[in-house]
């Protein structure tokens, strides 16, 4: 079988066409250092089975932070058995990609020329003759458009004949310096030009508004309140369907099935509990689909640069910004794209403060507890206080990322940045379908989730729930019985044996449980509110007995504290050490302790006052 790997520079299309060949779904953006560690995929010819490895982006041989110095490594191995380099390159801008192709050329191995995006070259006025690049540098070339499928068939015939890839006839000099094989760059592509590229106006245009260092920050800001109030207006109607039909469903299993542990067991612990977390679909999509619309249409490089300056007062960098904004999905991916930040202390600080940007996991938790707490008041216009309160929480996250950041970097992590430099890629019109595709991806994952964690996390919870077995009482109604059960079983004993930690916050035992279960699974904390408290209330106001001060405690709690046991075993390998998961787990505990403590003593005195 043969091998290739996929090389080129950041943001040049490889992930893209990595896909195109091999029909994976591997994350795309336009921005540079999306990918930080090697794929592999397969592509299957009719003549042979081809394998491909899609490296992280680099512009050299030399290389300066983690995920470039693997690409480099990997290419450089000779145990790699590799039959040939598949170097992609950005049609629009070729002439910074051919010095690091040119460097290439000392390794000695096959190597073909990719030529990506080549509509967009044309779209802009430019043509390139392909057939005169061709004997410029004696390397076998093609021009593709990965999303569209342009060219993948003929990269595919000189994937399958790659024995019979001629080697560069350039002759380079082994003291060429940087400087002479870019001007070598320039006139390679300059005679290789039918056409010169006209500049792209649209971006020239939007970025006189979007990078301007006032009005650029204010739209950002609109955008994101814009964004938090949807949440809950767009997934409003449509998580109210999702619950109604659930409940509909363990009703009509409690009355059509015989009374059993097992139905009780169905109806209660699984369709409620496990559906608990599902309503929340919806506001889980318009989340990704926000992130990923800010990476594909080339405005997340725009959002790091903007916030470079106020990065850079922390002590950390417009990269680690990239890092911070992806860990809002998750934050295992947000910190492994610290791998792109070159400075090994900023790095280490990046991954500290990761866990304090809200992922998709906290938004359950919120969206459950400001809805039962906050007004649903108008503020300006179409926001109202709930989306306020949302942001308000993003925010008080953001806020606190950055301050530990400074703490960090002026102590334990104390030195100097390297020089930030991000290429801007164009504005593009994101692909819908690319779109939609990774929300789904995304969603998948989270019902893969829901059906695996949440699932046992949810039946383990209603047999502590529900046993010992207490003796039904006839005098009692039914909700009252299943309260003096719930009191009585073994979740009770658990959640109490906690309650010296968290009652200063207000938190009582049934809480306790919902935070042990949000180690395996943060969204577990909304299954145990809805099997515990649902079964008290016959309401749709079921979590308000837990009061507006013990609620608000919750929320700043789950701001703060690192309920993720997949977070910590992440940051381990990242770091190579089991110093700092458990440093990051102590001080953000710290941190979710005292504040919420804070909270709740403010606000429980307010409303007694």
């Amino acid at each position: 079988m043969k091998k290739f790997a996929l090389l080129g520079g950041p943001n040049s299309g490889k992930t893209t066409l990595f896909n195109s060949l091999t029909g994976l779904r591997r994350k795309t953006g336009n921005y540079p250092g999306v990918t930080v560690e090697k794929n592999s995929g397969l592509l299957d010819c009719k003549q042979e089975t081809i394998e491909l490895v899609d490296l992280p982006g680099t512009y050299s041989l030399n290389p300066i932070s983690e995920d470039e110095k693997l690409a480099v490594e990997y290419v450089s191995n000779k145990n790699n058995d590799l039959d040939g380099i598949v170097f992609v390159a950005d049609s629009t801008c070729l002439e910074k990609s051919l010095p690091f192709l040119i460097n290439l050329l000392k390794l000695n191995k096959p190597i073909m020329l990719v030529c990506t995006m080549i509509d967009e070259h044309k779209a802009r006025g430019g043509e390139l003759d392909f057939f005169k690049l061709k004997q410029l540098l004696g390397l076998p070339i093609v021009g593709v458009v990965g999303n569209k499928g342009l060219g993948v068939q003929e990269l595919k015939n000189y994937l399958v004949s790659s024995e019979n890839w001629k080697k560069s006839t350039l002759k380079i000099k082994e003291e060429t310096n940087s400087a002479n094989l870019f001007q070598l760059s320039e006139e390679l592509v300059s005679q290789a030009t039918k056409q010169k590229i006209g500049p792209n106006k649209l971006t020239q245009r939007l970025d006189n508004v979007l990078l301007h260092p006032i009005w650029g920050l204010i739209i950002f800001f609109i955008f994101m309140t814009i964004f938090f109030q949807s949440i809950f207006t767009l997934a409003g109607p449509l998580m109210d369907y999702f619950s109604g039909a659930l409940e509909g469903l363990a009703e009509n299993v409690k009355t059509n099935m015989p009374p059993s542990v097992f139905t009780n067991l169905l109806a209660d612990g699984i369709i409620l509990g496990v559906g608990a977390v599902v309503v929340f679909l919806p506001q889980i999509a318009i989340l990704f689909t926000l992130i990923f619309f800010l990476e594909s249409s080339g405005y997340m490089a725009r959002a790091a640069f903007l916030m470079d300056r106020i990065m850079g007062s922390v002590g950390l960098e417009g990269r680690s910004f990239i890092s911070l904004l992806s860990s809002y999905a998750c934050a295992i991916p947000g910190i492994m794209a610290t791998r792109s930040i070159p400075s090994s202390k900023n790095r280490l600080a990046t991954i500290l403060v990761a866990p304090l940007t809200t992922c998709a996991a906290r938004l359950p938790v919120y969206a459950i507890l400001i809805a039962t707490f906050i007004p649903e008041k108008e503020v300006f216009g179409p926001l109202t206080l709930q989306g306020l309160t949302l942001m308000g929480l993003y925010l008080l996250g953001a806020l606190s990322a950055l301050i530990f950041a400074a703490i960090f970097k002026k102590t334990l992590l104390a030195g100097s940045s390297l020089p930030f430099f991000l290429e801007l890629p164009p504005y593009r019109k994101p692909s819908i379908k690319a779109m939609g595709v990774q929300v789904w991806e995304k969603l998948k994952t989270f019902l893969q989730k829901a059906g695996s964690a949440i699932l046992i996390g949810s039946i383990v919870l209603w047999f502590l729930l529900n046993f010992p077995e207490k003796e039904f009482n006839k005098n009692l109604s039914d909700i009252e019985n299943k309260r003096l059960q719930i009191e009585q079983s073994y979740a009770s004993d658990i959640g109490k044996s906690l309650s010296p930690i968290f009652d200063p916050l207000g938190f009582d035992w049934k809480i306790n449980i919902g935070l042990i279960g949000s180690f395996a699974a943060r969204e577990l904390m909304v299954s145990t509110m809805a099997q515990v408290y649902g079964a008290e209330e016959d309401d749709e106001n079921m979590f308000s007995e837990i009061g507006l001060p013990a609620a608000i405690s919750l929320l700043i709690f789950f701001v703060y504290a690192l309920l993720c046991v997949s977070t910590i075993a992440t940051v381990k390998k990242e770091t190579n050490s089991w110093r700092w998961p458990l440093f990051m787990f102590s001080y953000l505990f710290a941190a979710a302790w005292l504040t919420s403590f804070a909270a709740f003593q403010i606000i429980s005195s307010g409303i007694a006052i």
